[in-house]
């Protein structure tokens, strides 16, 4: 078994925060209309793709109904249609859309990652809740560490945790810590003096895609910069 699979699989089991294991299991009871037929996963959600990526993507949380539901990443709600559709459009995913975790989906040279991995209520982990969950965005960044050549980082909140994961890491983060902004780019040096590119993109959410303020044009010209920084086209 690749340690990348063994990873996820620890993921799974994990039950360190009392919180969010109460509310992603009373979720997957109550239940949301539409998915009234479904089994909820309601386990903490692993990452999703290749061993050997190129490009990282650093959400938030699971969505309650989304990847709670689904055991994805980004899978089965509003935020995961607007980030596949951009994948598919750059060449990063197979497909379009990702709606099961049995669909047939493959990312192509990228790995989803989250700082927390249980869908928090009101999709706001606290800061303890945060820490709890690093050590498993801290070892599958060093598994990936020898293939990894950029990260996209959707959000202020990733973008806040994965610095201090990435600076333990071994990185050189500078200091002050580069702040959070759409299109912002940092390139940091491993102490291999492999270099990493940070890029920032406004998050996938509804509040940023149906106000327009991230738009598919704006999302496709941040995966395509990742692209071309990891050396995949």
């Amino acid at each position: 078994m690749h340690p990348l699979t063994a990873l996820d699989e620890a993921v799974t089991h994990c039950r360190r925060c009392p919180r969010l294991v109460a509310w992603r299991e009373e979720v997957a009871t109550v239940k949301r209309a539409a998915f009234r037929a479904e089994t909820y996963w309601a386990r903490p959600v692993p990452g999703f793709g290749p061993p050997d990526a190129a490009i990282g993507l650093v959400g938030l949380a699971p969505a309650a109904h989304g990847g709670n539901r689904t055991g994805r990443m980004f899978t089965g709600d509003p935020s995961g249609d607007f980030l596949y559709a951009a994948l598919h459009a750059v060449g990063l995913a197979s497909q379009p859309t990702s709606v099961s975790r049995e669909d047939g989906l493959r990312l192509h040279g990228v790995r989803m990652m989250a700082p927390v991995r249980c869908a928090p209520p009101d999709n706001k982990p606290t800061p303890a809740e945060r820490d709890n969950c690093r050590p498993w965005l801290a070892q599958e960044l060093r598994l990936l560490h020898p293939s990894l050549r950029a990260v996209v980082v959707l959000g202020g909140f990733g973008w806040q945790a994965l610095l201090p994961v990435l600076a333990a890491a071994g990185w050189q983060v500078p200091r002050p810590r580069p702040k959070f902004g759409h299109g912002t780019r940092v390139d940091l040096t491993a102490a291999d003096g492999r270099v990493l590119h940070l890029l920032g993109c406004y998050h996938v959410s509804p509040h940023n895609t149906y106000t327009g303020r991230l738009t598919p044009a704006m999302l496709q010209e941040v995966l395509n910069r990742a692209k071309a920084l990891a050396g995949l086209g």
